[in-house]
């Protein structure tokens, strides 16, 4: 049986708050504390929403968060929060979360990317798959939605079923998390008819792109990465070359662990470390489909096994048309 974890301290004249799962299963218990200019006050913590007071209005103040307060530079930055009002509130746990997703908490993430300049990201809390869907997942989906009335321009492939599904269209990923949503309960986010989507609807839909960036920075600000401003082998697979500064790999070309004919040259779900939100392979393995529209173009973002160092960065984003299909293209879902 789980026991809920939540408690409140203070550390040299700094308000923190501690909330975690007493399970095995389930991630440590995480710190978080709030930095701001002025004095602070945590007033509660309530079905995983912290708040406090004494908020400046229009000052920002920032979140971060520790598994280890015993290191001393074990704390990393969660979010900003802006200051709206005097009481401020963020949702940092949910131990109700749709299964296989993780919390991506709301706020801002503004800065200076070291090659596209100056960004700014306002998102709303959101969930969002902990990896690309994966083959497997794909198809009891697939499967419950095909029998079920949906039909589907591609029945989507993958190299093995814990690698993720690709050769899928933009238009069979809406169809899928309308399916997805019917499944679990939840009101379908995409109209079949005219492709728009009911963001207040509590089903299952593509991520836009200010989410996605917002996402795979994990609470870095002006990074290249989503731990950093190089890239290697050993943190994402994709395709190595000497053509940038920044790709500073030991081994190039393909990655080596996973040059394995056929094509194509995914890595199971979740190979490499998590973001600082908890997502994995937000660099590299498949692109992954947004919502976002421009006449007749689609957004992908984050790159693949066969794209260079340069796809791989959080600022960029590519637009195709949305019946094309590669076996370097999957997605990941989001819900509210």
């Amino acid at each position: 049986m789980r026991a809920n974890k939540f408690r409140i301290v203070m550390i040299s004249g700094m308000f923190m708050l501690a909330a975690g799962l007493l399970s095995a299963q389930e991630s440590p218990i995480r710190f978080f504390r709030i930095l701001a200019t002025n004095q602070i006050t945590i007033t509660g913590f309530t079905d995983g929403v912290m708040t406090w007071d004494g908020q400046s209005a229009g000052a920002a103040v920032t979140v971060e968060v520790s598994e280890n307060l015993t290191e001393s530079n074990g704390w990393r930055r969660y979010t900003e929060v802006p200051g709206d009002e005097s009481r401020g509130a963020l949702k940092v746990f949910d131990r109700n979360m749709p299964d296989g997703m993780v919390l991506i908490p709301g706020g801002i993430n503004s800065g200076t990317d070291p090659d596209y300049g100056f960004y700014s990201l306002k998102i709303s809390t959101f969930y969002m798959d902990r990896t690309e869907v994966t083959k497997a997942k794909w198809d009891s989906v697939y499967n419950w939605a095909v029998a079920n009335g949906y039909s589907f321009d591609n029945a989507g492939s993958g190299k093995a079923a814990d690698h993720p599904v690709h050769t899928v269209n933009w238009y069979d990923c809406l169809k899928w998390c309308n399916a997805r949503s019917e499944m679990e309960g939840r009101t379908p986010c995409y109209s079949l008819s005219d492709w728009s989507c009911n963001f207040s609807a509590n089903g299952y839909r593509l991520p836009t792109n200010a989410e996605w960036e917002y996402a795979a920075r994990g609470g870095l600000i002006g990074m290249r990465f989503s731990w950093g401003d190089t890239i290697q082998h050993t943190q994402a697979n994709y395709y190595s070359s000497s053509s940038y500064s920044y790709d500073i790999s030991l081994t190039r070309d393909y990655h080596p662990l996973y040059d394995i004919d056929p094509f194509p040259y995914t890595s199971p779900a979740g190979s490499f470390s998590a973001n600082g939100y908890g997502l994995y392979d937000m660099v590299g393995n498949v692109w992954e489909w947004c919502n976002d529209t421009a006449v007749s173009f689609r957004r992908i973002r984050g790159g693949a096994w066969d794209s260079d160092a340069d796809f791989a960065r959080c600022g960029n984003s590519v637009w195709v048309g949305p019946e094309e299909i590669y076996d370097n293209q999957g997605f990941r879902s989001v819900c509210r």
